[in-house]
């Protein structure tokens, strides 16, 4: 992130990185109701949730990104910067939002297998829209991206390649859980987990290509 001086400016970067929360979220929450996987990165906090709906998916989803923090410090050790804590809170945001997409998302009909699929795809593109936002706003990464990022800066790897890495190991994590959750059962994790994988990076693409620049112009002259 560049240095900010501007107050208006920091802040309202800030607002649109809650507004990238929830947008993201309910892209997530979409996905879901299409019941044939959720994202790679959300994978495991889909089965867990599923396996013990006591806590809610949000609530999963807050705990899971609460260890890749726990992750980014371990792995960075002394080089962690404090302020990236601010995920915990953010993070509690993303949970709310989610769930709340999920309760908003129940009203949906998602009879037949061509509705799901069309709801895979609303999802994904709700979420690479909020992940643009996110980019754009750059302010504190999301947890999970900011812990492939650590792993990336101490091991000198490629990003991409890291996050390729990363995302195959909670899909193959969600699987494993799921056979031991529910014996000779794959839940939660199908095509759907595929098709996000391989779409929201394009949708991220495509906006970024469209509003990052009269976005960033726009913060700038703040």
């Amino acid at each position: 992130m560049r240095n900010i001086k501007n107050k208006k400016e920091l802040i309202m970067r800030y607002v649109l990185l809650i507004i990238s929360l929830f947008i993201s979220g309910i892209g997530i929450a979409v996905t879901k109701r299409g019941e044939l996987g959720v994202t790679p990165i959300s994978s495991v906090a889909n089965i867990v949730s599923i396996r013990f709906p006591a806590l809610s998916f949000g609530t999963w989803l807050f705990l899971w990104n609460c260890l890749m923090i726990v992750g980014q410090i371990v792995v960075l050790r002394k080089d962690f910067q404090w302020i990236q804590l601010l995920q915990i809170p953010l993070s509690v945001l993303f949970g709310w939002f989610t769930d709340f997409g999920v309760w908003i998302a129940g009203f949906v009909p998602n009879d037949g297998y061509i509705v799901r699929i069309l709801l895979v795809l609303l999802g994904t593109g709700i979420l690479g829209f909020g992940i643009s936002l996110s980019v754009i706003a750059n302010v504190v990464m999301n947890s999970g991206e900011a812990f492939v990022k650590a792993i990336a800066d101490k091991t000198n790897l490629i990003f991409g390649n890291v996050k390729i890495g990363f995302d195959v190991s909670c899909v193959v994590l969600a699987v494993i859980l799921s056979l031991i959750f529910f014996p000779v059962r794959i839940v939660g994790t199908r095509e759907g987990t595929i098709i996000a994988a391989l779409c929201t990076g394009l949708v991220v693409s495509f906006f970024q290509k469209r509003i990052h620049e009269p976005l960033t112009d726009w913060l700038r002259g703040l």
